[in-house]
């Protein structure tokens, strides 16, 4: 090993104490807890940086974070290590509550608002915009995505995605609400605009200050907690449901629960919970 820990004619690799700073930078900045078992995934992700810079170790890299001129360095590194998996109709059973209980008690001369408030590439909120499109009687309504990665913000506004993505859409949604893409496109297909006009996305950080959202009437919160310490969590969930709207329904993966926490949130069922209306 030399001195600027590469090994001679391969990739730098990430020392423990690198691994320490890193663990504790992400923590601070994202609220996100890395374990060990991911030291490998945070060198795999990052290398590219180092070689797009020329640096050859990760302190020198870590050292870019917050120098003036490099603001941008720092946003990518946490896009990088943030996780971003997810698919059109995952935990499918959360749109079938969403359409069969929650929809048919709304008021249709109300607007209807959700938040999906990790929503990475976007195929939560528009699985969430093809179901409230084909309810006619629905009236106006919204959806709000926020995602702490503007790599994958942008990705999502753009609405276009790979042909094998749409694997969970139901066929009768898939053919009303999505275009097949042509030429330079095939082998894609985008998202109708039609669609896409009720969809947003917004860059927040969900452990920092929020911006301006106003109230929902439904929230997910899916897959989030689980890269986060109770205390974090805790703080997250108060942060979270102050925007819904009394009466309203959180929704969290199925791997996920609120046990612990202090909340005012009642659970419907496992995964499910709604804000009592007299709050």
């Amino acid at each position: 090993m030399t001195a600027n820990n590469r090994v001679y004619g391969s990739s730098p690799v990430l020392q423990k104490h690198e691994f320490s700073w890193i663990k504790d930078y992400l923590y601070k900045h994202a609220g996100i807890v890395l374990n060990d078992s991911k030291h490998a995934m945070v060198m795999g992700r990052l290398e590219k940086r180092l070689r797009h810079h020329g640096l050859s170790n990760y302190t020198e890299y870590f050292r870019l974070f917050g120098k003036p001129g490099f603001e941008k360095e720092t946003t990518m590194a946490i896009d990088l290590l943030t996780t971003n998996e997810t698919y059109f109709f995952r935990e499918s059973k959360h749109f079938d509550y969403l359409t069969e209980q929650i929809l048919p008690q709304h008021s249709s001369g109300k607007p209807f608002r959700v938040w999906s408030a990790a929503s990475s590439s976007g195929e939560e909120a528009y699985t969430l915009a093809m179901l409230l499109a084909n309810q006619a009687r629905l009236g106006q309504w919204e959806i709000v995505g926020t995602d702490i990665s503007s790599r994958i913000l942008d990705k999502a506004r753009r609405g276009l995605y790979p042909n094998h993505a749409a694997e969970k859409i139901p066929t009768m949604l898939l053919k009303k609400y999505c275009l097949k893409g042509t030429g330079d496109f095939d082998g894609f297909f985008l998202i109708d605009p039609a669609v896409r006009k009720h969809v947003k996305f917004i860059y927040a950080n969900l452990i920092s200050n929020l911006p301006n959202l106003d109230m929902f009437d439904v929230i997910f919160l899916r897959n989030v907690m689980i890269y986060f310490d109770m205390e974090t969590k805790q703080r997250l969930l108060e942060r979270i449901t102050k925007y819904l709207q009394p009466g309203g329904y959180f929704f969290v993966s199925h791997s996920e629960s609120l046990s612990g926490m202090k909340t005012d949130l009642q659970i419907v069922t496992p995964s499910i919970y709604r804000k009592p209306i007299n709050t």
